[in-house]
């Protein structure tokens, strides 16, 4: 057999790149997680000194292979490409049970075994059998806190964004942000309307979706999208692609939110005028759009600023924040995005902040660049959101000069 990691070249081609010793073990990480996420609470809980009666470690053993088998099988059937939603719905829930366990019982299994050595309280099986005890207590009052986070309708969090650019006749200037609504396996039509009811007593002058509309294409989930044509704003609607769009038609999603009365800013602008002064609504694509293969999907800053004047304000919709590095070597005040969750199960988000320069919130880069990264509207697969609650952002921009006063 021919080794491919071989760095020669092959018919005189470009020599082929030998993959490092991370790369090649990340290839094995969806084989070991799920071991992991189930096998070390089963030790942990069942065989680390409680010496449960058989019948009890046989049944417990037995729940955990189940899960270890069932939850692989699930998430293939429900995101493969069957798209069984039923099978979605149990992979999802299994996912984020297993992690928020496997948490717990790595850290109370330590913690909580250590303290009660400390403390000399009980006999190593007594000791053991506490620590089981309160793993389960705890996964189970985080499960329930948190699917009930996930389901309910989000808080609207309210910032002020000053912009040293902003001419004074958008001081005051409302902008909502809503994103990563995720739309999915879980028929959420009912919590979309009662989202989007929230919007609109905001009063809002423009209304940003900054892509993860849903998991699905436009046709399947177009009944829980569609009450994002209630949307009311004084000025525009205007949404970008986020990642997840590109693994479901994209452009099913971007014609469909033109249907809905939304403006897809795909790497193109529009001007709003306010009190004598302009600020530029920009967009683009996500970053994954161009390996997509969707024909004339890309990220295309420079493009989406085209016949801009240079000394206009610039708010960007941009899904990840990590676009905040292009943003900032362009000059761009603000920039708005989602795609984190901030994490959306604890401690995933230190996972997060890998891959992403910023997890939530409003954060300063370059010369005058900021970032506002929402923690999402909607959650991703498992129904649970821990220690990472969803929002519904209410931005309000101000300029260094407030407007003049009208003369009497």
């Amino acid at each position: 057999m021919t080794d491919t990691s071989d760095t020669r070249p092959v018919g005189g081609g470009a020599p082929v790149r030998r993959r490092s010793p991370l790369q090649r073990l990340m290839r094995y990480v969806p084989l070991i997680a799920p071991v992991l996420l189930f096998a070390v609470p089963c030790w942990v809980l069942l065989y680390s000194g409680q010496n449960w009666p058989l019948p009890a470690t046989s049944i417990g053993t037995a729940l955990f292979v189940l899960g270890l088998v069932g939850m692989p099988f699930a998430m293939a059937r429900g995101h493969g490409r069957r798209q069984q939603d039923r099978a979605a719905i149990v992979g999802d829930t299994l996912l984020g049970a297993s992690w928020v366990l496997f948490t717990w019982s790595v850290l109370l299994g330590v913690l909580l075994r250590l303290v009660l050595t400390v403390a000399g309280a009980g006999e190593g099986q007594d000791r053991a059998r506490i620590v089981t005890w309160a793993v389960l207590g705890v996964t189970a009052v985080l499960l329930g806190w948190g699917y009930a986070e996930a389901r309910r309708v989000p808080r609207v969090r309210r910032v002020e964004v000053p912009l040293p650019r902003l001419g004074p006749g958008f001081d005051g200037f409302r902008v909502v942000l809503v994103t990563d609504t995720h739309y999915g396996p879980l028929d959420r039509a009912r919590w979309s309307a009662r989202v989007c009811e929230t919007v609109n007593t905001l009063e809002a002058d423009l209304v940003c979706h900054t892509g993860d509309i849903a998991d699905g294409t436009a046709e399947r989930r177009r009944a829980q999208a569609a009450p994002l044509g209630t949307v009311r704003a004084t000025r525009a609607r205007v949404y970008v692609t986020g990642n997840h769009e590109y693994y479901s038609e994209a452009q099913g999603w971007v014609d469909l939110m033109n249907e809905l009365g939304w403006q897809p800013l795909r790497n193109r602008h529009l001007l709003l005028e306010r009190g004598g002064d302009t600020l530029v609504v920009a967009g683009v694509d996500d970053v994954t759009a161009e390996s997509s293969g969707l024909a004339g999907h890309r990220a295309h800053l420079a493009g989406a600023l085209r016949g801009a004047d240079p000394d206009l304000p610039v708010l960007l919709l941009a899904h990840q924040p990590k676009f905040v590095d292009r943003a900032a070597a362009h000059g761009i005040d603000l920039q708005l995005s989602g795609h984190t969750h901030g994490g959306q199960i604890w401690p995933f988000h230190h996972l997060v902040r890998l891959d992403q320069p910023a997890l939530a919130g409003l954060s300063h880069h370059g010369a005058r660049t900021l970032l506002y990264t929402s923690r999402g509207t909607g959650f991703w697969g498992p129904p649970f959101r821990v220690f990472a609650p969803s929002e519904i952002t209410l931005l309000v921009l101000r300029s260094p000069q407030p407007p003049a006063s009208p003369q009497l």
